[in-house]
């Protein structure tokens, strides 16, 4: 059993060895993995080939700062030691397999994904194991709950969290093209995984009450990014962010959405695949997701953009109103697309938290109070992620 670090009674994580596996090479690997290559004792990429992981290594600027592996899950438990982060870039599904094999040898788990429950399931192993379980530490989910947090905690310094107040908060992120196309749209992640994304039901709080949208596309609405048009829609299940953002009891929400940002003109662009989705099986829907990612990929010649906007009103009883709104607007260039600095970089400050050993063992999401929220988002402004915040505060007439 290797030493430990106290946390406290209850709690001791397992001292980070300062090696660093990176699992996948894919669109949202970017310069956080560069970053870790300066911080790490050790990197090594891991990919379907080690020739890919090397040819992945050489366009980031890193052949010789890293080592290259090719992956298979017995490959990598071979080669981890006690402390070693594992950083997975891999589809959530694979999560179960690649934390438990983590447990088993006392290795870090790092991901940007939701937390799933074949994870949640492995979260008392991974305390007992003295491991962190980061996730959630990505664009979104990530960076948008850092910006929500944000908000929350500066509407509480204006409004109290005893008074009573109806709220809106919407947080919309996309990653879209710089430049339109006549589908809206160009793929930087599995069209498989964005089709079926849109086959889920979402649910939210709109006009004050639960509402869920069984085909989320219906609800898509017009949303003004400074001026700019967008189409926006719900995604996922909106509903338990209410008390993983802190959202005060008396502080009734009207409006709660969380989804996702499109180009204006998607709607109709898309009518075509919302067809197939509405009368198509698993089988249908599979083969249209591979024309698509043939149609629309993202090329080295496409640049991207990533809009991630969230915004929070609160109205008291008595009329006054305090309303904020943080807006990261990003275009990738030449050397890096706009998802994989957003993704990978913020990813990367929660690993370089993890081999800080500033986290404890067991799950932990990129916000988890306010306080970590400024912290990490100074940090991310450091890092070259760049976004704006404002804020209004009025009283109402005769106050």
């Amino acid at each position: 059993m290797p030493e430990t670090v106290n946390r406290s009674d209850n709690e001791a994580v397992v001292p980070a060895s300062g090696t660093v596996h990176w699992i996948g090479a894919g669109l949202s690997t970017g310069s956080g993995l560069a970053t870790l290559c300066d911080t790490a004792d050790r990197v090594r990429l891991w990919h379907r080939t080690e020739g890919r992981a090397a040819q992945s290594l050489s366009a980031l600027g890193l052949t010789g700062r890293a080592e290259s592996r090719a992956y298979t899950l017995s490959a990598l438990a071979a080669e981890l030691a006690p402390g070693d982060i594992v950083v997975s870039m891999l589809p959530a599904p694979e999560h179960g397999p690649l934390l438990a094999t983590c447990v088993a040898h006392q290795a870090h788990f790092a991901c940007s994904s939701y937390v799933s429950e074949a994870v949640l399931d492995q979260v008392p192993a991974a305390v007992a194991a003295g491991i962190v379980v980061l996730t959630e530490s990505g664009l979104d989910p990530g960076i948008d709950h850092l910006f929500a947090h944000s908000l929350i905690a500066r509407a509480r310094t204006e409004i109290s969290a005893d008074t009573a107040a109806e709220v809106s908060l919407t947080s919309y992120c996309g990653g879209i093209p710089a430049v339109p196309n006549d589908f809206k749209y160009r793929f930087s992640w599995a069209p498989a995984g964005v089709l079926n994304a849109l086959r889920s039901p979402a649910r939210y709080i709109e006009y004050g009450e639960e509402t869920t949208a069984a085909r989320p596309w219906e609800a898509t609405r017009t949303h003004l990014v400074d001026a700019e048009p967008f189409e926006v829609y719900p995604n996922r299940d909106s509903i338990p962010f209410v008390d993983q953002y802190d959202l005060p009891q008396a502080w009734k929400p009207q409006t709660f959405i969380r989804g996702t940002l499109r180009l204006a003109g998607w709607l109709d662009a898309w009518q075509p695949v919302f067809e197939e989705l509405r009368r198509g099986n698993d089988e249908s829907i599979a083969a249209l997701a591979q024309k698509l990612a043939a149609r629309y990929p993202t090329t080295d010649a496409d640049r991207d953009r990533v809009v991630l906007a969230v915004s929070l009103d609160v109205r008291e009883d008595s009329g006054q109103t305090w309303s904020g709104r943080y807006l990261l607007d990003m275009e990738g260039d030449a050397q890096e697309s706009a998802m994989a600095r957003c993704v990978s970089g913020t990813l990367a400050l929660g690993v370089r938290k993890v081999l800080a050993g500033t986290l404890p063992p067991g799950l932990s999401r990129a916000a988890e109070t306010p306080e970590r929220s400024e912290e990490w988002l100074a940090e991310l402004g450091r890092d070259g992620i760049d976004f704006s915040m404002d804020s209004t505060r009025h009283k109402a007439e005769g106050l």
